[in-house]
């Protein structure tokens, strides 16, 4: 129910600045609209711009979620199966930050530097605000919604660094969260499933009885905390070389964050799967052959792309070189000129 009035409001809040929207440009094709800003064919008043982009940027921030409109993903995290859990966190909640990128930039982009310095804050709390209460969570299923919204505060924070290197990693970062979160989910998922209990404490020594399933949840875990060599080290990498070159000091707030996600992944490891084995566990069942070849592909791709990011990087860098066109920026230029 939360997750419903959440969406239902941001949706018709955005409806309204679509039919603003409309109003102003004459008609309903985003792609149109797009190209006749960035050609300059269509111009904005700066407060109607602003208020639109309000609008758009509210409805995405709900979706991502960006605090303090995260409230709704622990809830529904922590109610839903393990496959429709992995849906919310490594599908549906990219449509707000690739929205972001996508039209926030694009059909608004005085707006969107306008907004830029408020948005980063709010990436920034996001960041330390998801990580410390990860840190803190007993239940698995909202220890790993809390874990992504931090997640999720790096990828907001990475487009509106308004970077090359951070949109990359920003949009990287969408496709690597939902791979390492998918596999960590449907992994907890079948924990969970074994022993009928979500609380951290109800286990202990699982690792002893099922290592094939422990070792698959630390993939998972170790691609949660960015772990050079898995694919969302490269992301994450990315997000803060962009980020710190033209705001370097939430660059460096922005990497305690990945201090506590070692924190809370670790810990969540030791209290379930090492230590003496509880009796409620003793005889837990390993992976299944079918639940294998469920993981199997996101552990590989995890791996692959961790080492050889370059496929993705080929599709992704021209996208990112035409939306910094539109909003008119251009990196920083290195203050220390390269010694000839």
């Amino acid at each position: 129910m939360k997750f419903l009035l959440y969406n239902l409001v941001g949706g018709l809040i955005m409806l309204a600045a679509v039919i603003g929207l409309y109003v102003v440009a004459g008609n309903f094709s985003l792609t149109e609209i797009a190209e006749a800003r960035a050609s300059g064919e269509l111009q904005m008043a700066t407060s109607t711009e602003r208020w639109l982009f309000l609008g758009f940027f509210f409805a995405f921030a709900v979706k991502a979620p960006l605090w303090p409109l995260h409230t709704w993903l622990p809830n529904a995290m922590q109610e839903s199966t393990a496959p429709v859990a992995v849906l919310i966190t490594a599908v549906v909640d990219k449509v707000g930050t690739f929205a972001m990128l996508r039209f926030c930039l694009q059909l608004f982009p005085e707006a969107s530097t306008w907004a830029t310095p408020a948005i980063l804050v709010l990436a920034l709390i996001s960041i330390i605000y998801g990580a410390l209460l990860a840190v803190g969570q007993r239940d698995i299923k909202r220890l790993v919604a809390y874990a992504s919204i931090s997640h999720f505060g790096f990828i907001i924070m990475g487009i509106f660094a308004m970077t090359s290197q951070g949109q990359s990693g920003a949009t990287l970062y969408m496709v690597n969260h939902g791979i390492s979160t998918a596999a960590l989910m449907l992994v907890a998922g079948f924990l969970i499933s074994r022993r009928g209990s979500r609380l951290i404490a109800d286990y202990g020594g699982v690792q002893k009885v099922a290592p094939v399933l422990a070792g698959t949840f630390l993939i998972g875990g170790l691609a949660t905390l960015s772990l050079p060599g898995l694919a969302p080290f490269v992301s994450e990498f990315l997000v803060l070389v962009g980020t710190f070159t033209r705001y370097p000091v939430v660059g460096i707030i922005a990497t305690f964050g990945i201090v506590l996600a070692a924190l809370y992944t670790l810990v969540l490891y030791q209290r379930t799967m090492t230590g003496p084995v509880k009796p409620e566990v003793a005889r837990m069942p390993d992976l299944r052959v079918r639940e294998l070849v469920v993981v199997a592909p996101l552990v590989a791709l995890l791996i692959v792309l961790g080492v050889y990011p370059k496929p993705l990087t080929d599709v992704v860098n021209p996208a990112v070189e035409q939306t910094m066109s539109d909003v008119q920026k251009k990196d920083p230029q290195p203050e220390v000129e390269a010694a000839k």
